[in-house]
């Protein structure tokens, strides 16, 4: 009997399914947050976009230890798409956007009361972008040119 080697391994193992396309691709992403005096790091499930966030933390008499903060309000599963993280390049900004890929909406996702929260997805569309009134951050008059973390 003849033995067709490694390759004919491989491909009797691809033909009956032994790897697929989930068990070759990442399940998640992760984004640092873009503020500079933060070691908070931002995780995203790729398909479900559901966010989660780990960051270092002091803790007396030992090496530190690892806070991490659970999916809250908004940051849970979503619809299955394509998802990923976004830092802005504020260096104040503590928050990262969650993408949709397939359905170009969007989100802010920062941790709050010890659980990482979300703003409802949304997408900017043609007509009400343009026809909107600005609307003005609290403490901040609209043309100031004021940052909302800087009063």
């Amino acid at each position: 009997m003849r033995s067709f080697g490694p390759a004919a391994l491989i491909f009797s193992a691809l033909a009956l399914g032994g790897f697929s396309g989930h068990a070759l691709a990442a399940s998640y992403d992760f984004v640092p947050a873009p503020q500079t005096d933060l070691n908070r790091i931002y995780r995203i499930d790729r398909i479900t976009g559901e966010v989660s966030s780990c960051q270092y933390g002091l803790q007396e008499g030992t090496i530190g230890v690892t806070l991490c903060f659970s999916a809250g309000e908004g940051a849970g599963p979503q619809a299955p798409g394509e998802y990923g993280l976004v830092a802005s390049r504020h260096e104040r900004e503590g928050g990262v956007f969650r993408v949709n890929y397939r359905t170009g909406q969007m989100s802010i996702c920062y941790v709050f009361d010890e659980r990482v929260v979300c703003t409802p997805q949304t997408t900017p569309s043609a007509a009400t972008s343009s026809a909107a009134a600005p609307v003005a951050t609290p403490s901040v008059s609209p043309g100031s040119g004021a940052s909302p973390q800087r009063p």
